[in-house]
């Protein structure tokens, strides 16, 4: 997992993820695995189950408390939470993720091996497909794999402020700055991500277009530059800013970013990028991509903040 920084500066295109396991019974008690995935980049460390402790009156799909060095984190059962079958094999390994700023452990069968792909190979879910929780799928020869929304899962099971609500004063603010003349495009595949920040956006002011993945945003930016090429008229006039989230099927918002700051014109869009992975030194690489500025996805109202900057 050495190399994963790589992609997250150089707008390539491609991840790394970890495949693992959740295993549950057929009807001959034999053990049928489902597949599942998430980005190296937010992969602490996978670790055999250690001893864990109970957590009196916590959610269903808490497994336990347990150590890690000097740390004290919360383990999730994910086969609790996405409502699998008990699993002939108890889980034994651990995955440890880092992302906003926490730390947590999730309880798995296995862990197979990791895979570097393209963002295009990562297309999103069909309705059919497990739950809410999953934010794309990557076929495979003889599987698919799900890639899961740890974001909303450790919102959901642990009832934390994944997002931290815009301020009522904001809100009031935007009167007196005439949010409503501008426009502004976001981009995330999470759609519990993305209506968040959207509904925020809206409340304090903004227009605001959405898009589900960094190729949809992409399409829309071209298509408003060829819009203002035939008339004469400004980008700004179409769009003032772009908020892109990194993870995302078809193209991330690393290489959304590259691609908006290599034309001649989109060069002086003004980009933020809001993802979960936005550590001190991402926040780095990143800017050096051209971003205007990297918000970590629990402070929305600093989201705002920065927008409100950006137009004024």
């Amino acid at each position: 997992m050495a190399d994963h920084t790589i992609l997250l500066e150089s707008g390539t295109n491609e991840l790394e993820i970890v495949e693992f396991m959740l295993n549950e019974h057929n009807e001959k008690g034999e053990a049928i695995p489902s597949y599942f995935g998430v980005n190296v980049a937010k992969v602490r460390e996978i670790i055999r189950k250690p001893q864990m402790w109970k957590v009196p009156n916590a959610h269903p799909a808490i497994a336990g408390m347990m150590k890690l060095r000097d740390k004290v984190i919360t383990v999730v059962d994910l086969a609790t939470t996405l409502g699998k079958s008990v699993s002939c094999l108890a889980p034994d390994r651990v995955i440890v993720l880092e992302f906003n700023r926490m730390m947590i452990g999730v309880l798995v069968n296995g862990v197979s091996r990791i895979y570097r792909i393209s963002w295009e190979q990562v297309e999103p879910p069909v309705r059919a497909i497990e739950s809410a929780y999953v934010t794309g799928m990557v076929k495979m020869e003889d599987r698919i794999i799900l890639i899961l929304d740890f974001e909303k899962i450790v919102g959901e099971i642990c009832c934390m402020d994944v997002l931290h609500e815009i301020g009522h004063d904001q809100l009031l603010e935007g009167a007196i700055l005439d949010r409503s003349r501008h426009r502004i495009l976001v981009a995330d595949d999470s759609t519990f991500i993305r209506n968040s920040i959207c509904s925020s956006l809206r409340a304090a002011g903004y227009n605001v277009e959405e898009a589900e993945n960094g190729e949809e945003a992409w399409n829309m930016i071209t298509a408003k530059l060829s819009h203002c090429r035939s008339t004469g008229t400004p980008l700004r006039s179409e769009l003032d800013l772009l908020i892109t989230d990194v993870e995302m099927p078809k193209m991330d918002g690393l290489h959304l970013t590259s691609l908006v700051k290599k034309d001649d014109v989109l060069k002086e869009l003004p980009v933020l990028i809001f993802s979960s992975l936005a550590t001190e030194d991402n926040r780095r690489k990143w800017k050096d991509l051209g971003a205007l500025d990297i918000v970590t996805k629990p402070d929305l109202p600093n989201l705002v903040k920065i927008a409100d900057g950006v137009m004024n």
